[in-house]
């Protein structure tokens, strides 16, 4: 028998009969790996479960604690997802075309984490502003960002990349660390501890897998070569997956993100961008558009240098990209209720009918 509390779970109410409980460990295509008290077990979702939860937010994840139909035949079942304490999501800008509306969809990338490891390597490829992005949907999940710059041994300089970040996020942590001399390791061990759960996020190339193998203390992903050129790696991991690190630790393994779509981030940039805000309540006029109106609090500090160009460009651009997303969503999700709504009238209709 496995103790699901190694796994973090704490049931907070009593499986119905012919159910138990378990966390997904990992998720390939519409297969999931459930880890439960009887050991690891593949599921797939009920066909119930499609019909009842139109939202693809609502699929579980890994890092999800579900309910389950156990099959000792065959594939189990997934009856239930468990209500989820944190989760990180992105917008998912599919190409297709509904209609003329772009589809954005949320895509929740992993769940029921405590840490999100933001990691960026220390070469040509080190972009703030990206960090900026993760930093945002970290917040809005509502786990606690950490930055991990890697591949110290590259660097000659690594005191630069460190204050370019703590120019933007002063009370943010960040360390610094190398998975090949094990340079600046010790200083995750805080994070590490048995029950907690820790995300990996960052582009292909940073280190992911590196680090993962040296935590693990063994080779559970492959590694390959970035191209030197521009810095930038291939795609390692493929698929999200969980790992129970040797310190009881879990980390949620997930494949580099070239481009990471802000999705309802509203809060993590309030957050992010408070000082930014501040501003907005000295202006002379409430309805200030921070352009050229005269008293505007947001012009006179670009123009001392006390809010830099660069913030204020930052912080446009991610209010700009998550109100596109949030309208295109909302737009969707008002479209799927009154189809739904429709075919339930439809349905009813014909029963009358038949009558």
């Amino acid at each position: 028998m496995i103790d699901l509390k190694t796994y973090g779970y704490i049931e907070t109410e009593t499986p119905p009969e012919g159910t138990i409980p378990g966390r997904v460990t990992e998720l390939r295509r519409e297969q999931y790996t459930v880890m439960t008290e009887q050991g690891e077990v593949t599921a797939k979702l009920r066909g119930k479960f499609y019909y009842d939860n139109q939202m693809r937010e609502e699929y579980p994840c890994v890092g999800d604690f579900v309910l389950l139909e156990p099959n000792d035949s065959g594939l189990s079942r997934i009856a239930k997802l468990l209500p989820r304490r944190t989760k990180f999501s992105r917008a998912d800008l599919s190409g297709h075309k509904e209609g003329y509306v772009k589809t954005v969809l949320e895509q929740v990338v992993a769940a029921n984490f405590d840490t999100v490891f933001i990691l960026s390597s220390l070469n040509f490829d080190f972009k703030v502003t990206r960090i900026l992005r993760y930093l945002t949907q970290t917040r809005q999940s509502g786990a606690e960002p950490v930055v991990i710059l890697t591949k110290a041994d590259l660097a000659s300089d690594i005191e630069r990349p460190i204050s370019e970040v703590l120019a933007f996020a002063p009370e943010l942590p960040v360390h610094v660390v190398s998975s090949h001399t094990g340079f600046g390791l010790d200083s995750l061990t805080p994070y590490l501890k048995p029950g907690k759960t820790v995300v990996f996020l960052g582009m292909s190339g940073v280190g992911k897998s590196s680090l993962l193998n040296t935590l693990m203390q063994k080779e559970v992903m492959e590694v390959k070569a970035i191209r030197e050129d521009d810095s930038r790696g291939r795609h390692t991991t493929t698929h999200r997956q969980l790992f129970l690190l040797p310190s009881g630790a879990m980390v949620i393994d997930t494949p580099g993100m070239r481009e990471l779509g802000l999705f309802d981030a509203d809060e993590g940039i309030n957050t992010g961008f408070s000082d930014v805000e501040e501003l907005f309540a000295l202006c002379r006029f409430s309805d200030c558009r921070h352009q050229s109106e005269p008293g505007c609090a947001v012009a006179a500090a670009l123009k001392d240098g006390t809010l830099p160009q660069a913030r204020w460009k930052s912080y446009l651009d991610q209010q700009r990209e998550n109100r596109y997303a949030n309208s295109k969503a909302a737009y969707l999700e008002n479209k799927r209720a009154w189809s739904k709504s429709i075919a339930k009238f439809s349905k009813e209709l014909q029963k009358e009918e038949g009558e």
